[in-house]
């Protein structure tokens, strides 16, 4: 979160200090060899006001769920059998079937390109697959959770990104529980996702 009011105020820094050059110090010739770099600052500044209302998500489920560190979790580009949206993905053990698998996919683009090749296929290079390995998840992922690579040698977790079902945060799609009991759901619910007031979830997914 420090990191990005920084880099907010940076940009927006830049964006002013281009337009005072260009009022104070130059000619109006000089506009088109400015104008790239304001418009960069400008949309720079965009992405970091962007981040913020994930940053208190991720908060929030850090608040009810703590960090578990992972080995061998399952990934892939593709399309996952039982995932209802197409992307990247990571499959977490059912808190209520360890057995079963269940994939979160990355559906927001913001941050994901760092992730997504390090998830990589086989043309992927070890090293980079091995910087998320081990990999940190606080969550649920019948719902939402927060993933990291490990950092500081491993101590503490870092790239932190928040993935979702559809269902937990999209208005426009119906909510349910995936089987989850009357204290996964409340959890779920303090950590600002949506969920049914009953339990209409299917068995598997689809």
């Amino acid at each position: 979160m420090a990191m990005n009011v920084v880099g907010l105020v940076g940009w927006i820094a830049t964006w002013v200090a281009l337009l005072a050059v260009l009022a104070v110090y130059l000619s109006p010739g000089y506009v088109p060899l400015l104008l790239p770099f304001m418009m960069l600052a400008f949309y720079r500044s965009f992405i970091q006001l962007a981040y913020f209302p994930w940053a208190v998500r991720m908060r929030r489920i850090l608040q009810q769920y703590p960090w578990q560190v992972l080995r061998g979790v399952e990934r892939g580009l593709g399309q996952h059998p039982e995932a209802q949206e197409n992307g990247p993905w990571l499959a977490f053990g059912n808190p209520a079937k360890p057995e079963e698998k269940i994939p979160l996919v990355f559906l927001r683009t913001m941050r994901r390109y760092w992730w997504t090749k390090r998830i990589g296929g086989s043309r992927t290079k070890p090293e980079l697959k091995a910087q998320i390995e081990p990999l940190w998840f606080a969550g649920d992922p019948r719902f939402l959770g927060v993933i990291a690579a490990p950092g500081r040698e491993g101590k503490a977790p870092k790239r932190m990104y928040v993935l979702h079902q559809r269902a937990a945060l999209d208005r426009h799609v119906a909510p349910f529980n995936w089987g989850a009991s009357a204290q996964d759901v409340e959890r779920a619910r303090r950590a600002r996702a949506r969920v049914a007031d009953h339990d209409n979830s299917p068995s598997r997914m689809n």
